[in-house]
């Protein structure tokens, strides 16, 4: 019999981590820029999913009875899985942004290439937390089930 208290989120954890894997396909794995281009709108809905369910497991785990170290690394899973697509689009605001006030030339006039931030939270920390939050609610799965 399903333990009720965690059964949604152990649903929305299950679609995180399938949304992960497609998402960081996509980036990984080498395929032509004209197919990368053709599904580029279909990958930025699914990252606003990924990030809406990263939401929803924060809350669900939040407000359903959940305790102990699984809530923990649900809402481990939860933040990071928010935090990937906040971070990349602060990191490409934030850019654009100087660029606007501060003129075309600005990155480059301070020594930097690019806003470092919120890019290594997008690219490095916040799916390194997810993989770890990840793995954890997975090692209590099988824990649970002996």
């Amino acid at each position: 019999m399903t333990d009720k208290p965690i059964f949604i989120p152990k649903r929305i954890f299950y679609a995180l981590v399938g949304l992960f894997i497609l998402l960081a396909s996509y980036i990984i794995f080498p395929i032509p820029v004209s197919i990368k281009r053709a599904f580029f709108p279909f990958i930025a809905i699914l990252t606003i999913f990924f990030s809406l369910l990263g939401v929803a497991l924060i809350f669900v785990t939040l407000k359903m009875n959940v305790k102990g170290k699984l809530k923990k690394y649900f809402i481990l899973t939860g933040i990071s899985a928010t935090g990937i697509p906040i971070s990349a689009i602060l990191h490409n605001l934030i850019y654009g942004l100087f660029i606007h006030f501060f003129g075309n030339n600005f990155w480059d006039r301070i020594g930097m290439k690019d806003e470092p931030v919120f890019f290594f939270l997008a690219i490095i920390v916040f799916p390194i937390l997810f993989l770890i939050g990840m793995t954890g609610c997975i090692v209590m799965f099988v824990r649970d089930r002996k």
